[in-house]
């Protein structure tokens, strides 16, 4: 079947993705070298700065996410792939105001060998960084085995956290700190009944047929072991939102965070019934939701499906979730 989309050359999306966004929302942000996203306040930032990069094809995701508050700046790849490691040296070196830089960095193959590339050249340079790695994918691996999982929606609230930290003028090391106690203790878990095409082969990314739906589906196609019939709402909701709290470990009395993340094709009425029986569910359960989110964060094309992400809350990090920001697609007063 002929791929439909509203594009361009193929091998010209990423590039002109980029140069869209930078259009649309030129007062918060530029379009740098290396296909790099700027936030516009980051020439007078006295404070630690941060940096992440990924694959395009996941939009808003990762660069709409860019500006005060947040990210500083976004090294984007090509569609679903990792941008190389020398434009990440570069974003570092621009983004260091002389308070150090965050770097945060997707637990996928291609991501890591770049991010880890990075921080070898940036040791040798002598710049001051501090990676963290946003693992959170339940469905691929125990907890105890936490680095085989896959980083899905959990870099978006992270980036929110790290900058409400770094704008409060905390030290690179207090910075990494509370991000990473955030992010060992969030969960994400996906749902998909419909697999993308990929925008540049028009290859499909999976193929769930017309009566199933897969827990645990991945964020390029990748299959999650929970191939199972089309279940409705509710116990969708009911498998998903009970397997995050068994395994972040979340008690009667304890608060998180509930975000439902459409993954390109679900629709906003759809989530908001997903999100409606979680939180019915956690009421029973004596949880309380203090931040949440419903809509899409991070899309990988049309899928059709969601991620549901959950995170142990404390006043500390609700303050931080709840500080101000102003992004393209997230902006808190």
């Amino acid at each position: 079947m002929k791929m439909k989309k509203f594009i361009n050359n193929p091998e010209n999306l990423t590039s002109e993705a980029l140069d869209g966004l930078a259009a649309a929302n030129r007062d918060i942000v530029y379009r740098g070298e290396d296909n790099m996203i700027v936030n516009r306040a980051l020439e007078r930032a006295d404070r630690v700065t941060i940096v992440t990069q990924g694959g395009s094809g996941h939009e808003p995701a990762l660069s709409g996410f860019v500006g005060e508050g947040m990210v500083d700046i976004s090294v984007v790849g090509d569609v679903f792939a990792a941008p190389g490691p020398q434009a990440c040296v570069n974003a570092i070196k621009l983004a260091d105001k002389g308070k150090g830089v965050l770097y945060i960095v997707l637990n996928h193959a291609g991501d890591m060998l770049t991010g880890n590339l990075t921080m070898k050249q940036c040791k040798k340079l002598g710049l001051h960084v501090v990676k963290v790695v946003t693992q959170e994918d339940v469905s691929n691996a125990p907890r105890e085995n936490a680095d085989d999982r896959r980083g899905l929606v959990g870099c978006i609230p992270a980036y929110k956290i790290a900058g409400a930290a770094a704008a409060e003028g905390r030290s690179l090391e207090d910075v990494a700190a509370v991000t990473q106690r955030f992010a060992d203790n969030m969960a994400t878990l996906a749902v998909a009944v419909r697999g993308a095409t990929h925008p540049v082969t028009g290859a499909a990314l999976a193929d769930l047929g017309e009566e199933d739906m897969e827990i645990g589906m991945g964020q390029h196609g990748e299959g999650g072991g929970g191939r199972q019939p089309m279940k409705s709402a509710d116990e969708t909701a009911e498998i998903m939102v009970n397997a995050l709290v068994k395994d972040i470990g979340i008690q009667p009395g304890e608060k998180v965070m509930l975000i439902i993340n459409g993954s390109g094709a679900t629709t906003l009425m759809e989530q908001l019934i997903i999100y409606r029986r979680c939180e019915e569910i956690l009421k029973e359960q004596n949880i309380e939701i203090v931040a949440n989110y419903v809509g899409e964060l991070l899309t990988v094309q049309e899928q059709a499906g969601f991620q549901m992400f959950m995170a142990r809350m404390d006043d500390e990090l609700l303050r931080l979730w709840n500080a101000p920001c102003h992004t393209p697609y997230l902006t808190k007063i």
